[in-house]
């Protein structure tokens, strides 16, 4: 008997024990909820936009002209494309992800403080554009529409398909897109594959259609992978950069910034790179001189993505109406290129005449590390200019004040 009541004994202070641990972990988890809740988001839905995780780059090591300067406007992660409504909100995509987030700075210091996520589970949705108070979002293979946005940033709610018919191959599928002086949105379809020809006419190429998804053409053919592009701010002809194909060593092709001046232009695409190196496995096809020349060949992997005419007035008027250019940067090559912003002046025949480095420092040569990888640009009501980057996971504004 004694050793019965023992047993029980034992027992009882095992569930005693077990019953308190419980009890503990609860409060601890329910504690723990509660904080996060609290910290992490307003009753406007929003998260701050800043917190401590960006004090730590080292913005120090960025090189820029003199009288420049780069400050953290944001913090989002896998940052990449970016829109600025008039109404101050920044609308951001990105492709590792699978989020679309909106920013304010709301008190008007330049540094953002609230963010909002749009939408998620969506199938890297890099590029987005803003028309007539809505925000277009692409996915793969689809444009999304969400209507009255900013008014309705703590509840987006669904959004509307405008067009499903894109392709679903992933390999180049990310987009860019943007509404063109004629008021349609421009919509890239990259190559399937690093080189190869293909039986749909969509593929390496720019399409444009109307705001609802009617319309559809192949605006410009030849287009291996272009993830930026712009319109010159007299002649309106579309601007965009060409992620040239691997595999032909370190220096061989260059990547390309292109001009577009009409609907069914052809730019070379699998069969000739640069405007005159002819593809290994498919040159002896077509002629190099059948196709558009590259407006400036860029270094070779340097993966030129987003890209602005510089229209304001705050940088010195040597900035006025040139391109600045993110190189995202290489991802096959022996030593890396790219990692940078690039300066392309355009002259008065609406020519490239220069290609220089405007901004670096994510890159140490020396050591061959990468701290941050710019991929998109946009300039700021004031002058400033914003610039995404999906590595570090941040915005940045570069301001000049001489």
């Amino acid at each position: 008997m004694v050793i019965c009541a023992f047993k029980i004994e034992i027992m009882s202070f095992k569930k005693s024990v077990l019953l308190f641990s419980l009890l503990i972990v609860a409060l601890c988890c329910n504690n723990t909820s509660t904080k996060n809740s609290v910290s992490s988001t307003a009753a406007d839905n929003s998260f701050p936009a800043i917190t401590e995780a960006s004090a730590k780059l080292p913005l120090e090591l960025i090189k820029l002209p003199k009288g420049f300067s780069i400050s953290v406007f944001a913090e989002v992660e896998d940052a990449r494309s970016m829109v600025l409504t008039p109404n101050g909100t920044l609308f951001v995509g990105n492709r590792g992800e699978d989020k679309v987030y909106a920013v304010k700075d709301t008190d008007g210091d330049f540094k953002a403080d609230k963010k909002w996520v749009i939408a998620s589970g969506l199938n890297m949705p890099n590029g987005v554009a803003f028309r007539d108070g809505d925000l277009y979002v692409a996915e793969v293979n689809q444009i999304h529409k969400f209507t009255g946005i900013e008014s309705k940033l703590a509840a987006p709610g669904k959004s509307q398909i405008v067009y499903d018919k894109f392709p679903t191959e992933k390999h180049h599928g990310w987009k860019y897109i943007a509404f063109g002086p004629d008021g349609k949105l421009y919509v890239p379809v990259g190559a399937p594959c690093n080189i190869c020809e293909s039986k749909d006419p969509v593929f390496a190429s720019i399409t444009r259609m109307n705001a609802d998804g009617s319309g559809l053409e192949v605006y410009a053919n030849g287009v291996r992978n272009t993830v930026g592009f712009t319109w010159h701010p007299e002649t309106k002809n579309i601007w965009f950069t060409d992620n040239g194909r691997d595999m032909m060593g370190d220096d061989t092709p260059p990547c390309e910034l292109n001009i577009a001046t009409k609907a069914g232009q052809h730019f070379g695409y699998p069969y000739c790179h640069g405007g005159t190196i002819k593809d290994p496995e498919f040159g002896n096809k077509r002629f190099c001189s059948e196709f558009v020349q590259p407006a400036q060949n860029l270094g070779a992997h340097v993966a030129p993505l987003g890209l602005k005419f510089y229209t304001a007035s705050m940088f010195p008027a040597e900035y006025k109406n040139q391109i600045i250019l993110a190189e995202h940067g290489s991802w096959n090559r022996s030593k890396k290129s790219g990692y940078k912003l690039s300066l392309v002046k355009v002259d008065k025949s609406n020519s490239a005449s220069s290609y220089t480095t405007f901004a670096s420092g994510w890159l140490d040569e020396a050591t061959q590390k990468v701290w941050g990888r710019p991929v998109d640009v946009l300039l700021l009501p004031d002058g400033s200019m914003l610039v995404s980057d999906d590595y570090a996971g941040v915005i940045y504004r570069i301001s000049y004040k001489g």
